[in-house]
């Protein structure tokens, strides 16, 4: 019986061994989760941020665009070489001023550099009378372009300023663009210049609209006493 006291002796040592192993393994991994949870929140060698974009210089490069009072100014300076059918140096300044930094300011810059390049194209058109723009103006108002007609009736009358017809077709420029005042200045001119004048606008179907308006019933029916 001596030996099997042996082998029980020796059975539980190799327990106790093993055990202690376990333990030893255990711990050994437990250490490793740690040490790779620290590591993953202070990397030893944690990678650079990128760059910033520099320049020849060095220095950081930065988008290049006028402030927003030079757009301003550039903005002003086109409308008024606009208004002086200069469109050609109108354009390059409205296209600076579409390039800065107030939203409102570059939008309205970007709608009159596309006029410009409208008037632009126009210009091939050889104008030079009265009637020439005379002409051209009434076309435009018939295809609906009434600020485009506009624009070309008013220089007809500048160079004609007493041409009833010109203040009559300036009239119906206005009244289409529901402007009341105007086109109802325009049309009493051109009735002073040639009474026919109120006849024709009394058919006109372009004056339907403000036909209603007590001052064109006045102006078109001067007769009726309750005006």
């Amino acid at each position: 019986m001596v030996w099997y006291k042996t082998l029980i002796v020796w059975q539980l040592r190799l327990n106790s061994i093993m055990s202690e192993r376990k333990k030893i393994a255990v711990a050994r991994a437990a250490e490793r989760r740690m040490e790779t949870a620290q590591s993953s929140k202070n990397p030893k060698n944690p990678e650079p941020p990128p760059a910033a974009a520099t320049s020849g210089s060095g220095a950081a490069a930065v988008p290049q665009s006028i402030g927003a009072e030079k757009q301003l100014q550039n903005f002003e300076a086109a409308i008024k070489l606009f208004h002086g059918r200069r469109f050609k140096e109108a354009r390059e300044l409205f296209l600076e001023a579409a390039a800065g930094p107030e939203r409102d300011v570059a939008h309205r810059a970007q709608l009159h550099a596309s006029m410009c390049d409208r008037r632009l194209q126009q210009t091939s058109v050889t104008l030079r009378t009265p009637e020439d723009f005379y002409n051209y103006g009434v076309a435009l108002l018939n295809t609906r372009k009434v600020e485009e007609a506009r624009l070309h009736l008013e220089r007809a009358l500048e160079l004609a300023p007493d041409s009833d017809h010109v203040h009559y077709a300036l009239a119906l420029a206005h009244a289409l663009a529901g402007e009341l005042t105007p086109a109802h200045d325009h049309l009493r001119r051109a009735i002073e210049l040639e009474p026919r004048n109120r006849i024709m606008a009394r058919q006109d179907a372009d004056f339907a609209p403000l036909s209603g308006q007590p001052q064109f019933q006045a102006l078109l029916y001067p007769e009726k006493k309750s005006w």
